[in-house]
C-alpha cells in the first residue's frame, strides 16, 4: 500500500500542532456552529467544497460578519470562494455576501481568514444558515509523480476531518466523494466510513475553535487534469451583426508524467446559435472534432490531434460567430456587451486566462463591469479600413475555473454614423480609382520630340538600325567566305581548276560590293554620341573580318597554285594547315563578335 509523500504528512502535523497553541487567543465565543456538514468533490481535478453551516449568535452583541478561515497550504490553492446566507430557523431564499481577506489580531499567521459581511447584523439568539463554496486548484498531487503507462494513476488529497473554525462547532459531518475506482488508502478515524465512491467521517459534537484532524486519501483518478498554462480570448464586436470569438489554448495534462492520456474528449458547451465554428491548431485544420446543435445549446467535442500524456500540452484556437442581437444591448444611452468571461470549455483550469473585448471604431466613454477582481487596461488594434483603431479592453485573471464562467459588461457610446465610415471609404477609394482611369485614359503620356530624352531615344534607335545592317553585311562575308571554301572542296574532288578560279574571281567582286556598302554605315555609326559602347566591338568585328579574308584568299591562291603543278597529297596539307587553323580562330572570333553586337 502507498503512503502519501513525507513532505504532505510533515506539513500537516505541523498545522495540527501550531493550531493547538493557537487556541486560547484567537477563539470567538460570541458565534457558535451548531452543525456543519460538509461535502467535498474530487470527480475533478478540481477540488469543491461545500460548507452548509447553521451559524447562531450566543454573544451579548448583533455580530455583522462570519469569519472563515483555511489552512494557507490550502489558501494559496483557493480559486473562488462564494457564501450564500439564509436568516431563521427554517432556509428560505438566500442572499449572497460579499466576502473579504481579513486577518484578525491574535490569529496564527499559518491560517487565512474571510470576513463574510452579513446583509444585517446577526441579533442575540437568531439563526443563521450559511452556505460557503470553496474551490481549490492543483490540490490533488499525483503520487507517485511518475508512473508507467501501464498503471492507473493515484493522487492524494489532504485535508482536516474536523471543520476549521474560529467558533465552537457543536456538530459537524465530512463527506468526501471519490470519482471511482481503487482507492490505495485513507486516514482511519472511529467513524470513517467507505461506502462505494464516498467516504464519510461520521457525527463529531462538541468542538472547539479551530479543532483539525487531519485526513489524508490516496486514491485512484484517470480523469483528464486538462490545465491551460495561458487562454487569450479574442471577443470582436461587429455593429453588421456579429460578435466573433476566437479562443487560442494552450493546454497541458496536468496529470502523472508519461501516464494518463485524455481518456475522453474536451467538451466546449457554445451558445445556442454559435455559428461559423472551426477547430485548428499550427498545422491546419483539425478534422476530429463533432459539433450538435439545438435552440438551446451548442456543443463541440474536441479531440486533440495527439492524445496528451500526463505532463503533455498542446496548442489549439477555437472559433465561432455569435448573432449581435444576442449579446450587445442598448440602455441608457450606452451599447454594452453581456457575455460569459471565462472558457466554454468543461472542467478546465486555465492558470492566466487574457479576455480581450475589441470594441469598433469610433467607441467612446468605455467602461468594464466584472463580477470579480480582474487586471484591466486598454489597447488599440487596427484592422483593414482603420484610421485611429478599434478601442480593445483587456481583462486579466489568474486561476479560472468553471465557477468563473460568469456573465460581465462592458459599456461604450458609439454612433450609428460611424457605420458608414467603411462604406463611404470604399466607394470613396473606388470613384477616384475610376476618375484616375479617366485621367490617365484621356491624357497624352508621349514624351515631346523637342526633349533630349526623345532625341536620345532616336538616336539610339538609328544606331540599332544602323548595327543590324552593319551585322547582315558581314553575314554575307560569311556566306562569300563559305562559297570559297565549297570551291576548294569541289576542286579536290574533281579537279577543275578554271572553275575553282571563277569562285575567287565572283567571291573578289562581292566582297568590294559588300565593302562600298559597309563604309557609309560606318560613316554614320562612329558620327553618332549613342555609339560610343558598341563602336570599338565593330571596329574590331572589321579587322577581324579582313584579317580572316586575307588568310582565306592566301590559303584559295595556295590550293590552286599546288593543283596546277601537280602537287598534292601530304605535301598541300602541310603548306595550308597552319593557315586552315588561323582562318578557324578568327572566324570564332568574328561569331562571337557578331553575336555580342546583336544582344546590344
Amino acid at each position: 500500500m502507498a503512503t502519501p509523500p513525507p513532505p504532505l504528512r510533515r506539513a500537516t502535523l505541523l498545522l495540527a500542532a501550531v493550531l493547538v497553541g493557537a487556541l486560547a487567543s484567537t477563539a470567538r465565543a460570541d458565534l457558535v456552529i451548531s452543525r456543519a456538514d460538509r461535502r467535498v468533490d474530487l470527480t475533478s481535478h478540481i477540488v469543491r467544497v461545500l460548507s452548509s453551516l447553521k451559524v447562531e449568535n450566543v454573544g451579548p452583541d448583533p455580530d455583522s460578519q462570519v469569519l472563515l478561515s483555511s489552512p494557507n497550504i490550502q489558501a494559496k490553492n483557493l480559486a473562488a470562494i462564494r457564501a450564500f446566507a439564509t436568516e431563521g430557523k427554517v432556509k428560505g431564499p438566500s442572499t449572497v455576501l460579499s466576502i473579504e481577506v481579513v486577518q484578525p489580531s491574535g490569529a496564527p499567521p499559518e491560517l487565512t481568514f474571510f470576513s463574510a459581511l452579513l446583509p444585517k447584523p446577526l441579533e442575540k439568539g437568531k439563526i443563521l444558515h450559511l452556505d460557503v463554496l470553496t474551490v481549490f486548484t492543483h490540490s490533488l498531487q499525483p503520487f507517485p509523480e511518475e508512473i508507467n503507462q501501464a498503471e492507473a494513476q493515484l493522487v492524494v488529497y489532504q485535508d482536516s476531518a474536523h471543520y476549521l473554525s474560529p467558533y465552537p462547532v457543536k456538530v459537524q459531518t465530512l463527506a468526501i466523494r471519490l470519482p471511482g475506482g481503487r482507492v490505495e488508502s485513507y486516514t482511519r478515524h472511529p467513524s470513517a466510513k467507505l461506502v462505494d465512491s464516498e467516504l464519510k467521517y461520521g457525527s463529531s459534537e462538541e468542538l472547539p475553535p479551530f479543532s483539525y484532524l487531519p485526513v489524508i486519501v490516496h486514491f485512484e483518478n484517470n480523469n483528464p487534469f486538462a490545465v491551460a498554462k495561458e487562454v487569450i480570448r479574442e471577443i470582436e464586436i461587429s455593429h453588421w451583426g456579429n460578435v466573433q470569438i476566437t479562443e487560442h489554448y494552450n493546454i497541458a495534462h496536468g496529470g502523472a508524467r508519461l501516464k494518463g492520456e485524455f481518456s475522453r474528449n474536451l467538451i466546449a458547451r457554445l451558445p445556442p446559435r454559435a455559428h461559423s465554428i472551426y477547430y485548428r491548431d499550427e498545422i491546419g485544420n483539425i478534422s476530429t472534432s463533432h459539433l450538435w446543435s439545438d435552440s438551446k445549446k451548442t456543443q463541440l467535442e474536441i479531440e486533440p490531434r495527439f492524445p496528451l500524456f500526463g505532463g503533455w500540452q498542446t496548442t489549439f484556437t477555437v472559433g465561432y460567430g455569435l448573432p449581435l442581437q444576442d449579446f450587445v444591448f442598448y440602455s441608457d444611452g450606452k451599447r454594452f456587451l453581456n457575455i460569459t468571461f471565462g472558457s466554454p470549455i468543461e472542467e478546465i483550469l486555465i492558470e492566466k486566462l487574457i479576455v480581450k473585448v475589441v470594441l469598433p471604431e469610433g467607441s467612446k466613454d468605455i467602461e468594464v463591469s466584472a463580477p470579480f477582481p480582474t487586471k484591466q487596461w486598454q489597447e488599440v488594434k487596427y484592422s483593414h479600413l482603420d484610421i485611429v483603431g478599434r478601442p480593445v479592453v483587456v481583462l486579466e485573471k489568474p486561476d479560472v475555473i468553471p465557477e468563473h464562467n460568469l456573465y460581465f459588461q462592458v459599456y461604450y457610446k458609439f454612433n450609428n454614423i460611424s457605420l458608414l465610415r467603411e462604406p463611404l471609404m470604399l466607394i470613396t477609394g473606388f470613384f477616384l480609382l475610376f476618375l484616375a482611369c479617366i485621367v490617365y485614359m484621356g491624357t497624352d503620356m508621349s514624351i515631346s520630340k523637342s526633349s533630349p530624352s526623345y532625341l536620345a531615344k532616336l538616336q539610339w534607335d538609328e544606331v540599332q538600325a544602323t548595327v543590324q545592317k552593319i551585322q547582315g553585311i558581314f553575314e554575307q562575308c560569311l556566306a562569300v567566305h563559305d562559297k570559297l571554301e565549297a570551291s576548294l572542296r569541289d576542286l579536290s574532288r574533281t579537279g577543275d581548276i578554271q572553275s575553282c578560279k571563277a569562285a575567287r574571281k565572283a567571291a573578289d567582286a562581292q566582297f568590294k560590293e559588300l565593302s562600298k556598302e559597309l563604309k557609309p554605315l560606318l560613316t554614320s555609326l562612329q558620327s553618332s554620341p549613342q555609339s560610343y559602347q558598341i563602336w570599338p566591338k565593330v571596329e574590331d568585328l572589321i579587322i577581324k573580318e579582313r584579317e580572316m579574308q586575307e588568310k582565306l584568299m592566301t590559303r584559295h591562291s595556295t590550293v590552286v597554285d599546288s593543283f596546277e603543278k601537280k602537287l598534292r597529297g601530304q605535301h598541300l596539307e602541310n603548306r595550308i594547315a597552319l593557315q586552315q587553323q588561323k582562318i578557324a580562330a578568327l572566324r570564332q572570333e568574328v561569331e562571337s563578335l557578331l553575336e555580342y553586337i546583336s544582344e546590344i
